[in-house]
C-alpha cells in the first residue's frame, strides 16, 4: 500500500471549510517534509480526515507518479459541470485534479492522460482545479471521439451539493449513486 510520506501537496492545493482555508493556500498545520501537525488528532479537521488523494487509494493509478513528484492531485471526491450541447445543457461528470498552479501544465502528464482517457470511458470528463475558481474542464478522446477538447470559460460556477453530484452520476451511469449526508 502506498503512503503519503513526505508528500504534503494536498495540504496547500485543496481547500479545507473547517479552516476556512481556499484551494491553493498553505494550511496552517502542514510541516513541510513532514506532513499534518494534527494528523490522528482531535484537531484534525474531519474534511481532512475523510479525505484520501486517488493516488494512495487507486488500484488505477500505478502508472501515476506521487504528487509532489508530478505536481497535481487527483481527487478522490468527484464533481461535475454543465456544458451546452446543440442548445442544451448537458452536465458531466468530472474527475477533479488540483494543479500546482507553479507547474500549470503538469497536468499534461501523459501517465495522466492515459487515466483520464480511461475514466472517459466510463463517462468522466475532468477539471483541472488551479484554486476555488480557475479551472479548465478537459474532455479526452474517449468522449469526444477524436482529439482532446480544454473549455475555459465559465468553467467554475458554483460549488456542488452532495446530492446534486449523486444526481449526475447516477444520470451519467444509468445506475443509482448513493450519498449520505
Amino acid at each position: 500500500m502506498r503512503k503519503c510520506g513526505s508528500c504534503t501537496l494536498c495540504c496547500r492545493l485543496l481547500p479545507v471549510r473547517e479552516l476556512t482555508k481556499r484551494a491553493g493556500q498553505r494550511c496552517r498545520h502542514q510541516r513541510t517534509g513532514k506532513g499534518c501537525a494534527v494528523y490522528r488528532q482531535p484537531a484534525m479537521p474531519l474534511s481532512c480526515a475523510l479525505w484520501n488523494c486517488r493516488w494512495l487509494t487507486g488500484d488505477d493509478t500505478a502508472e501515476l507518479r506521487r504528487p509532489d513528484h508530478s505536481h497535481y492531485v487527483v481527487d478522490t471526491m468527484v464533481d461535475y459541470v454543465k456544458v451546452t450541447q446543440d442548445g442544451e445543457p448537458v452536465s458531466f461528470p468530472v474527475v477533479q485534479v488540483w494543479c500546482d498552479p507553479k507547474f500549470p501544465d503538469a497536468w499534461r502528464d501523459p501517465a495522466l492522460l492515459a487515466y483520464l482517457d480511461r475514466r472517459g470511458k466510463e463517462g468522466f470528463a475532468a477539471l483541472i482545479r488551479y484554486d476555488n475558481t480557475k479551472a479548465i474542464g478537459v474532455f479526452p478522446p474517449s468522449i469526444t471521439g477524436q482529439d482532446w477538447v480544454e473549455a475555459t470559460s465559465g468553467v467554475v460556477d458554483k460549488e456542488h451539493s452532495q446530492r446534486d453530484i449523486a444526481a449526475v452520476l447516477t444520470e451519467a451511469t444509468g445506475e443509482p449513486y448513493a450519498v449520505r449526508i
